[in-house]
C-alpha cells in the first residue's frame, strides 16, 4: 500500500516516495503473473505425466482393409473369343470383361504380438493360392492368401510363424501394390507364398536380414513330402538379396535354389527406378531374368511407368515360354506401359503389353505361329481400409 506522507514529516524525501510508489507496481505485477504461472506449471506437469502414462500403456490396434479389381483385356496383334491367348503370366490373362479378386484382410498389431488373417476370392485370388485345391481338393482353404502369427520378441528381432507372401521379387500378389496391373515372367514363375517359420532381424538403421524354414514353395496348407525349403534375406536400405534352397518336389529331385536381387530408389521428386533380377536352377533346369521399372509421377493423380523385362529359361526352365529350340532353350522380352490416375481410393489403370519371343510362341490374327503378341488391358482398382 502507498502511504503519502508531507514532506515535512520525519524529512521524507520525494525519491523515497517514487521508490515506495515503484515497489508497489512491482508487487501488484508479479501477483497478477504469479497465480497464472503456477496454473500453467501444474497443468503441464500433468500433462506430462498423462503422456508418460500413455507411452506406457500397450500399443493395440486392429485393422480392415483390402481391395476389389476388375479389368478388360483384348489382344490387338492375335485371335481373341474362343481362340484367345495370353502371355503364360499370372492373373490378367483373361478375355474380355474379366474380374480380378475381392482381397480382405484384418490384421491387430499389439505391442508384442500380432495376427494377420488374409483372404482372397476370385480367379485371381485362386491362381495365387493354386496348390490348395491340388493339396486337399474337398477343402475350401484356397481362399487364405495369409494366415501368420507374430512376436516381436525385441527391437531387433521379430518371429513369423504361419502362411505369408514371398520375400523374393519386385512384384507382388495384390493389385494394389503393384504399379503395372499384368504380372512379370519373374514373378509369375518365382514363388508366391511361404508356410513355415522365420525370423527377421534389425541389425542397424540401414541393415536387416531374415532366415526362415518353409514347406515346399506354395504348398501352404501342409507338407505334403517332408521336404523343407531353406530362405535367407540380407537387406541394406532398400535394397534386398534374397535366397531359397530345398527340394520343391519328391525326395528323388534335385534340390532347387533360387537368388534374387530386388531394389528401387527415388532419382527426383517425381521419378523412381526399381530393378529385379532372379535367377532359379534346378539340376541344369533354370530361369533367369532382369527388369527395370522405370515411374514417372506427373501429377498427384496420374503417373505412367514401364516395365522392360528379359526372361530366358534353358533345358526348358519352367515352362514358362512353351516352346523352345532343340537345347529346350528360349527368351522373351516383356515390354509393358502402363499408365495410372487416381480418384479418391480408385485407380484406373490403362495398359499396352508386347510380348516378344524367340521361338514361336503365340498366334496371329490369321492363326499362324508368331513369334509377337500385343495386348490391351483397362484395370480398376478399388482399395479400402
Amino acid at each position: 500500500m502507498l502511504i503519502i506522507i508531507p514532506y515535512f514529516f520525519g524529512g521524507l524525501k520525494k525519491f523515497d516516495i517514487v521508490l515506495t510508489l515503484h515497489q508497489s507496481k512491482i508487487k501488484q505485477f508479479m501477483k497478477l503473473i504469479y497465480y497464472p504461472m503456477v496454473f500453467l506449471l501444474v497443468f503441464n506437469l500433468n500433462a506430462q505425466e498423462t503422456d508418460l502414462e500413455k507411452e506406457k500403456e500397450p500399443v493395440k490396434k486392429f485393422q480392415f482393409s483390402g481391395s476389389v479389381d476388375a479389368y478388360f483385356r483384348q489382344n490387338i496383334s492375335g485371335p481373341n473369343g474362343a481362340d484367345a491367348i495370353s502371355p503364360n503370366t499370372s492373373f490378367a490373362n483373361l478375355n474380355g470383361f474379366a474380374l480380378g479378386m475381392v482381397n480382405v484382410i484384418a490384421s491387430y498389431q499389439g505391442e508384442k504380438v500380432g495376427f494377420v488373417g488374409d483372404l482372397v476370392f476370385g480367379p485371381r485370388g485362386e491362381d495365387a493360392t493354386f496348390l490348395s485345391e491340388f493339396l486337399r481338393p474337398d477343402g475350401n482353404s484356397s481362399i487364405v492368401n495369409q494366415l501368420y502369427v507374430y512376436w516381436n520378441v525385441s527391437d531387433a528381432v521379430t518371429l513369423t510363424f504361419g502362411n505369408f507372401n514371398t520375400f523374393l521379387g519386385y512384384e507382388v500378389i495384390s493389385p494394389t501394390a503393384n504399379f503395372n496391373y499384368s504380372t512379370s515372367y519373374m514373378f509369375s514363375y518365382g514363388p508366391f507364398s511361404h508356410t513355415g517359420l522365420k525370423a527377421d532381424f534389425v541389425i542397424t538403421d540401414d541393415w536387416s536380414a531374415m532366415v526362415g524354414i518353409f514347406n515346399n514353395t506354395d504348398s501352404t496348407e501342409f507338407n505334403l513330402n517332408n521336404n523343407y525349403t531353406l530362405g535367407a534375406q540380407v537387406g541394406f536400405k532398400d535394397t534386398f538379396l534374397n535366397f531359397l534352397y530345398g527340394r520343391q518336389g519328391n525326395g528323388s529331385l534335385e534340390p532347387t535354389f533360387q537368388v534374387d536381387l530386388t531394389t528401387g530408389h527415388d532419382l527426383t521428386d517425381s521419378f523412381f527406378l526399381g530393378l529385379n533380377a532372379t535367377y532359379n536352377d534346378t539340376d541344369g533346369s533354370a530361369f533367369y531374368g532382369v527388369a527395370l521399372y522405370p515411374q514417372f509421377q506427373a501429377s498427384d493423380a496420374f503417373s505412367i511407368g514401364v516395365r522392360g523385362e528379359y526372361f530366358a529359361e534353358t533345358e526348358g526352365g519352367a515352362g514358362a515360354i512353351g516352346v523352345y529350340d532343340t537345347d529346350g532353350d528360349a527368351s522373351v522380352i516383356d515390354i509393358t506401359l502402363t499408365g495410372s490416375y487416381s480418384v479418391g481410393n480408385l485407380t484406373i489403370k490403362p495398359e499396352l503389353r508386347l510380348d516378344s519371343t524367340s521361338e514361336e510362341s503365340f498366334l496371329d490374327n490369321d492363326l499362324e505361329p508368331t513369334k509377337s503378341l500385343t495386348s490391351f488391358v483397362l484395370a480398376a482398382i478399388y482399395d479400402f481400409n
